[in-house]
């Protein structure tokens, strides 16, 4: 069970941070988030895969410290993404739409689910709206620290909240790419994802979205 709602967790993480960085139609206007929509959606509107080396870090009441795993990422938009774990052991997330693929050599595990109902919530309430429309859904701030841009959005409704408390993004600049993102989940655990070495739009192999 614990490693059910964490492939969830890792499939709602992961397809967030594609929409978040670039799928939302915004207009203009003075407020900051508004205005990194819409400079978003112009320059990477058209990303349509990317790849990326990341950290994960889970922090959890039921850990002693924090846990760092770490590898790479290939996403296709709309729907496929291959998460390839490399520390502190190897593990495989694949996600092709409706379905999610986990293969865990070390932990015996290898099992295929149907995740179609968690992908619908996650569409439903990021992908293709405005930030008017966000804002019916989340409590938004925006600003500029240390060089980069920092999103905080406060779920406002109780069928979003049961899942998630707070979404944090940062956002680069000049790329308007995000390279990080956190999750903070109802019973205090977090979830953080930093990328590196982002390749936007690059040809992946179909290869890529197969557990190996």
């Amino acid at each position: 069970m614990a490693l059910q709602r964490a492939a969830r967790r890792i499939a709602a993480f992961v397809t967030i941070s594609v929409i978040a960085c670039c799928a939302a139609r915004a207009s203009a206007g003075p407020d900051l988030f508004d205005d990194l929509y819409r400079r978003g959606l112009q320059q990477n509107g058209q990303l349509r895969t990317f790849t990326a080396s990341f950290t994960e870090t889970t922090t959890s009441a039921l850990l002693t410290r924090p846990l760092a795993a770490r590898g790479t990422v290939a996403v296709e938009r709309p729907s496929r993404v291959a998460l390839r774990y490399t520390e502190p052991d190897e593990r495989v997330v694949i996600i092709d739409g409706d379905r999610m693929t986990i293969m865990w050599p070390s932990r015996g595990v290898h099992q295929t689910k149907d995740i179609g109902a968690s992908q619908k919530r996650v569409q439903k309430y990021f992908v293709d709206r405005s930030p008017a429309e966000l804002r019916s859904h989340f409590d938004i701030s925006a600003r500029e620290d240390r060089g980069a841009y920092h999103i905080t959005m406060v779920p406002r409704r109780k069928q979003i909240s049961e899942g998630l408390t707070r979404l944090e993004l940062t956002i680069d600049p000049a790329s308007l790419l995000m390279t990080a993102m956190e999750m903070t989940f109802p019973n205090g655990d977090t979830k953080q994802m930093t990328f590196s070495g982002v390749k936007p739009n690059v040809a992946l192999d179909p290869a890529a979205f197969r557990v190996r």
